[in-house]
This record gives structure tokens, C-alpha cells and sequence, in this order.
């Protein structure tokens, strides 16, 4: 759970577009470092580039997230 705690709110790079049936991926820099973790919407329908928001962490590497601004 503190993984968890740690991730939830970050903004991600997105390196592979995430949408609807694609499991993208993201860059966090968390840790002192960057980490790439794979990426679902928290939306189910939503298509996310570049510019997103950690809004829940599934250890060890998936994380689902929101656009951070609007297109």
C-alpha cells in the first residue's frame, strides 16, 4: 500500500498512446530516478497522449491514469 501512496498524483510520460484495448506505457520519475510502468485509462474510453496524471498504482508495474490537461 505505501507504493501506492507514493505513486497516486504524479504526472507520467506517456511513450506509447493509451486507449481503449491498448495497454500504453509511461515514464514516472519517482524514487530518484525514472521508472517505466504500463498504462491503462482510468477512463475505459478515454485516449490519453502525452501529459498524464498516476490516479491508481497496481504493484509492481501497472498503473492507470487521466489526461493532466485538456486537449
Amino acid at each position: 500500500m505505501d507504493g501506492d501512496a507514493s505513486m497516486v498524483g504524479l504526472l507520467g510520460r506517456v511513450t506509447g498512446t493509451i486507449g481503449p484495448g491498448l495497454v500504453g506505457e509511461v515514464i514516472v520519475r519517482i524514487r530518484g530516478g525514472a521508472e517505466h510502468f504500463l498504462a491503462y485509462p482510468a477512463a475505459g474510453k478515454e485516449r490519453i497522449e502525452p501529459g498524464t496524471v498516476v490516479v491508481e498504482h497496481l504493484p509492481p508495474r501497472t498503473v492507470y491514469v487521466t489526461a493532466a490537461y485538456d486537449s
